[in-house]
């Protein structure tokens, strides 16, 4: 059984994850940064860092590192927007071919500035890597296009082998979690995505921790499955610095546990669920079951 909410402790001793070192890890660093790259990994502080790129992986961020929404969670800066840069997507080819990657993530920083929300540089990036190393596999994670159907059909079109994109907490919290953001409108893209490309696995995630209840975190996980979703993450919502929202409570590894299998009862293909899980923690492995076992209608 799934326990009671209640107010955490200090930061538990389990909730710890390696400092970002190694040969492989600064091998990577070094080679995104003569690439005038960014990855959400850095960007958004995400505290895997050291495990995936000591496993050669990596989360690429397109069309800048500047966000036009001011989300309670994230640690991407804020401010005035970059230009787009059309070299970009061959540079994160390059970075793919030079990783050895056979699964690539794509994510953006949102664009509300622009009429297509930065969709046709996803689709340009998935074209780009698919020429540079073919048979690379790329999974896109891609904002909300404030809803419009028609920058989804530019991503759709570059056929990505995964499309996710995040709803992050329960409606209830989007105000303060996600300012600018609208659950239902998530909702829909999801649904569009998924009717528009049928043989695409669709994919979501929610960070829990933020003051959602147990049951409006079900509520969330049955949306997503009455939205035809694939595969579903969650993890713990960890505070980038004290001007984000604050933890109000750190959830067990059992529980987490127990989210999962009752993901899998509910008919998801697959369920990434942990303290430390993040949207492409074990992306190509989520992709690969959700290949081999679909979800249930």
């Amino acid at each position: 059984m799934l326990v009671s909410i209640e107010r955490p402790p200090k930061r538990p001793e389990w909730l710890r994850a390696p400092a970002p070192a190694g040969d492989n890890y600064r091998e990577l660093k070094s080679l995104i940064e003569r690439l005038g790259l960014h990855t959400v990994c850095e960007s958004a502080a995400c505290p895997n860092t050291g495990e995936c790129w000591n496993r050669r992986t990596a989360t690429f961020m397109i069309l800048g590192n500047v966000c036009t929404r001011r989300c309670g969670f994230c640690a991407v800066q804020k401010g005035a927007q970059l230009e787009v840069d059309y070299g970009e997507p061959h540079r994160v080819a390059e970075a793919v071919a030079s990783m050895g990657l056979r699964y690539a993530v794509i994510t953006s920083v949102n664009r509300d500035d622009r009429k297509d929300g930065g969709a046709l540089l996803f689709r340009m990036t998935i074209q780009a890597i698919r020429e540079r190393v073919p048979g690379c596999k790329v999974e896109v994670l891609v904002p909300d296009f404030q809803g419009s159907h028609a920058a989804m059909d530019l991503v759709m079109d570059g056929e990505p082998d995964v499309l996710n994109h995040n709803t992050e907490t329960a409606p209830r919290l989007y105000r303060q979690v996600r300012p600018g953001a609208r659950y239902e409108r998530s909702l829909d893209m999801l649904a569009y995505a998924k009717r528009r490309s049928p043989h695409i696995p669709s994919k979501s995630g929610l960070m829990l921790g933020l003051g959602e209840t147990q049951e409006e975190v079900l509520a969330v996980m049955r949306d997503l499955r009455a939205h035809h979703v694939d595969i579903l993450t969650l993890g713990q919502y960890l505070r980038p610095s004290p001007k984000h929202l604050p933890v109000l409570r750190y959830v067990t590894p059992a529980e987490f546990g127990e989210y999962r299998r009752l993901g899998l009862e509910m008919g998801f293909a697959h369920v990434e669920s942990g303290p430390l899980v993040r949207s492409s923690y074990h992306a190509e492995h989520s992709h690969e079951s959700a290949t081999l076992q679909p979800a249930r209608c």
